[in-house]
This record gives C-alpha cells, structure tokens and sequence, in this order.
C-alpha cells in the first residue's frame, strides 16, 4: 500500500513595512526623473522612522498641501490632511494644529504657491511660531502652469508669460525669515535622499515653526539655473544669528554665482503658539483633544 503524502500549500504573507503603509495606489503622475520622486521617498521614510521608533502612531501625524507640482504628494502619502487653495497651505496647517496641539503637523508647498500668493502667511506663521513643519520645494518656476516665473526665479528668465525676459531680480525668502522672526532655517538638496531624511527629522523634532527650503531642479522648464550642485556645501547645526546671515546672503537666487549652504542654517528656542494659550496648555497636558475635552481622552 502506497504512502499517501498530502501536499500542503502555505500561503506566505509578506508582511507591509510602515514606509509602505505610508504609500497609496494613486497614480504618480510626475514627469519621470522629476526630483519630486526623491522628495516624496524622503518624506515616507523620515515618517516611517518617527512611527517605527514606537514613539509615535500613524494617527499623530497630518499634511497640507497647496496648489503645484509639489502638492501632488498628497496622493502619494497615506496621510490624514487637506489639500488646499493657492498659497493657503499654511493657515490650513495652523489651524489643525490649533484644532488638535498633538498633531504633527507638515505643510508642503512651493515656491510659486508660499513666495507669492502665500507670502503673507509665509511671514505671519514665523511671527505666531507654531509647532509645526513646513516644507518648500523650491524649483524657480511656476511648473505646473508651464513655466511663468516666481519670486525666486532669475532676472532675465523668459517665459511664456514673459517673453522679454523677467525684469526683476529675485528675492532671498530664507532672508524673509529670519527677519520674520524664525526659529529654525534650513534648506537641503532633492537630489540628496541622505540630507533630506537628516534635515526632515531635524525639522519634525524642533519645537516651534520649521522651514525647510529644498532646492529643486526642474527638467521641463527654467533649465538655466539647474545643476547647482557645484556651487552646494554642507553646514553643521548653526545657533549664531550673525553665522546664519552670513550663509543666508552667499547666494542670491539669480545665478549659479556664491555658495549655497545646506544644513540647518539657524535654529534658536523661542516659545510657541501653542504655549501662550492656556487653553492649548491644558489640553496637552491631559493628553486630550478638543473634541475630548472634559470628557477624559
């Protein structure tokens, strides 16, 4: 009598990784090779290190994003957020992290969407200080829109909407910040995965209002003033406001002339939005939200 085998199939379940949690279905629509690619995988991975390290939980983190190539990372991050209008990301933002202080909240934006029609919230947010992170993917263009210029694009640049060249010369946001009152400046490049995820977790852990500027080429338009790596050179963490200046002003935006820092450029404590209210206060210190208040977490 033969020996029956019984053949047993196992179903092997691979088990999902938190940066691919932090990952949907959508389809990426990006011009393939766009440096959003690697901004977009230095997010989920600075984020899947927050949630892994077991200090925090999906749920403790929320996005905005605005109107841009850049805002179409909302499609691409399972994150709880708001897509915004032009230039509003960061009032939505705030108002989230006012709506529940635990949050962490990150707002993307670009330098069309923040340095033009979002300059005033740009400017206020540094005033409030909010414990919160924002993140500019700066690429001199309005490239969503095929290419007008922003406020830090070069002068001379041509483009449909200016077809004599700009006449302007560009502006210095990171300036803007710091004489806007900010705790923490930095700026890294897209195309380095490494400083991106280094600068992001800088960015997420300071306690206040964090700027990240990242330098971004874009392959379609304003190619002129791409490939500024050469003139790109790493900086340790900087305290001294005299220091931060001096690297804030060695490069203008309007060539590939002077030196670009990367790094966090300044960082000082100051107190946050969320410390002048004691409402605010009292919430974080019982561990609850606004919709729990007085009624336990």
């Amino acid at each position: 009598m033969k020996k029956e085998i019984k053949k047993t199939s196992k179903v092997i379940k691979k088990k999902i990784t938190t940066k691919e949690m932090l990952g949907t279905g959508t389809e990426n629509t990006w011009c393939p090779s766009c440096p959003n690619f690697l901004i977009l995988e230095a997010f989920k991975q600075t984020i899947a290190k927050f949630i892994d390290s077991k200090k925090y939980v999906h749920e403790d983190f929320a996005m905005t994003a605005d109107i841009g190539c850049h805002g179409k990372i909302f499609d691409y991050v399972n994150m709880s957020g708001f897509y915004t209008l032009h230039g509003r990301t960061l009032p939505v933002a705030m108002g989230m992290k006012l709506g529940n202080p635990h949050l962490k909240v990150i707002a993307f934006g670009g330098d069309g969407a923040i340095y033009s029609e979002g300059i005033s919230h740009f400017i206020h947010t540094f005033k409030y200080n909010p414990d919160m992170t924002l993140l500019v993917h700066d690429n001199q263009s309005f490239s969503l829109t095929t290419g007008q210029p922003t406020p830090t694009s070069q002068k001379g640049y041509v483009a449909k909407s200016e077809p004599l060249g700009k006449t302007d010369m560009p502006f210095n946001p990171l300036f803007l910040a710091f004489a806007s009152g900010a705790t923490f400046i930095a700026r890294t490049n897209a195309r380095d995965l490494k400083h991106m995820i280094a600068t992001f977790t800088k960015a997420i852990n300071h306690r206040g209002f964090s700027y990240v500027e990242i330098m971004q080429d874009c392959i379609v338009f304003n190619l002129e003033i791409n490939r500024k790596d050469e003139i790109m050179y790493k900086v340790s963490d900087n305290k001294d406001p005299v220091k931060a200046l001096e690297m804030i002003r060695e490069w203008d935006y309007n060539s590939k002339q002077g030196k670009i820092a990367l790094g966090v450029l300044y960082k000082i404590k100051a107190p946050t939005e969320e410390d002048k209210w004691p409402q605010l206060q009292d919430l974080m210190k019982r561990d609850v939200s606004w919709q729990h208040k007085g009624h336990g977490k």
